[in-house]
């Protein structure tokens, strides 16, 4: 399949994350390698104790270790050491549809897109929890409402990315809420990208999910409230201070209507309060304002950072009319 969606000479590498997934490590390696077999694939340990690393060598994968527990940290190594032109990320738990890979590069080539993300659509109720679909959907039009567009399966774990999606990418994350982060990244940066519907299948017998409903889904959750803070955050201390902004203005209704009757104003401690809290009000209405302008220009330098790399299409471009092969930037 390979040989007729994609170009040759082009550098991918298959970066798997893996814990304790020596049921399933094996026969992911072996998928990635019938459906990408030109691909380099990478398995980063995360301290396994069931022999993982052993299983993941001798199907063939490069086997390196990531000491700090976490898939965020995982991905952080992986994108930092690892050097490709398309880079496909999927969990080492033979969930995702590795024959769905050439087809996801192919649409990235074609329209230079940054991320392809694998939509999950699954038929097995073991595959996919019932809870985690709703929770899913719940997060999914959560960032939707904060951040105007979002993805139908924001925590999908199968993603394409290009290489100056990867090099330009600030991993912060240290858990499963770092798929989370790549979306808002993409968003925020208004970057190409598309979905594809894929399969997910049931875990093989023997290897055990590492996720946790609730509290998973409490930690994304509050992942995309910390983003949202710190990427909108006119919006997000402008509501803080419009509800206190109500609130002061409720309390001191009473206060005016007696002191236009009376010319009189007998509950001093209700009118200290009604001060502090405009006060407070008006402090968050002028953070808001200050930390917008400086998050736009942190957005500038992540935005010309992206830019110093290639658009995925353009290596297949420089080999047809050779020129000089300048992976790391633009050229100029």
């Amino acid at each position: 399949m390979e040989s007729t969606l994609l170009p040759p000479g082009l550098r991918i590498a298959v970066i798997l994350p893996c814990y304790n997934e020596a049921g399933a490590i094996a026969q992911t390696v072996h998928a990635f390698r019938a459906s990408l077999p030109t691909a380099t694939i990478f398995v980063y340990d995360n301290n396994s104790t069931d022999g993982s690393q052993a299983v993941a060598a001798e199907a063939g994968a490069v086997v390196r270790r990531v000491r700090q527990q976490g898939k965020g940290h995982v991905v952080r190594r992986m994108f930092a050491d690892v050097d490709a032109d398309i880079y496909v990320m999927a969990d080492g738990d033979a969930t995702y549809e590795a024959a769905a890979a050439p087809s996801m590069i192919a649409a990235m080539l074609a329209d230079n897109f940054d991320m392809v993300v694998g939509a999950r659509e699954s038929e097995v109720d073991a595959a996919y929890r019932r809870g985690h679909r709703m929770g899913n959907r719940v997060l999914t039009g959560l960032l939707r409402q904060l951040f105007g567009r979002s993805f139908t399966d924001i925590l999908s774990g199968y993603r394409v990315f290009s290489r100056r999606f990867v090099k330009s990418f600030p991993v912060l994350s240290v858990g499963f809420e770092i798929e989370t982060e790549m979306s808002v990244h993409a968003l925020e940066l208004a970057m190409p990208v598309s979905e594809q519907v894929t399969a997910y299948s049931a875990r093989p017998e023997g290897s055990v999910s590492k996720l946790s409903t609730y509290r998973d889904g409490w930690r994304i959750l509050r992942t995309i409230v910390q983003l949202y803070r710190v990427e909108r955050p006119i919006w997000f201390f402008g509501a803080i201070g419009s509800v206190f902004a109500l609130a002061g203005t409720i309390l001191a209704l009473p206060l005016v209507w007696t002191w236009l009757q009376t010319g009189l104003v007998p509950r001093f401690p209700t009118a200290i309060l009604v001060t502090g809290i405009m006060i407070i009000a008006v402090l968050n209405g002028m953070c808001g304002l200050i930390l917008d302008t400086v998050v736009r220009g942190r957005r500038e330098v992540r935005r010309l950072a992206y830019l110093t790399f290639r658009a995925p299409a353009d290596f297949e471009l420089d080999r047809r009319s050779g020129a000089p092969d300048d992976r790391s930037g633009t050229g100029v």
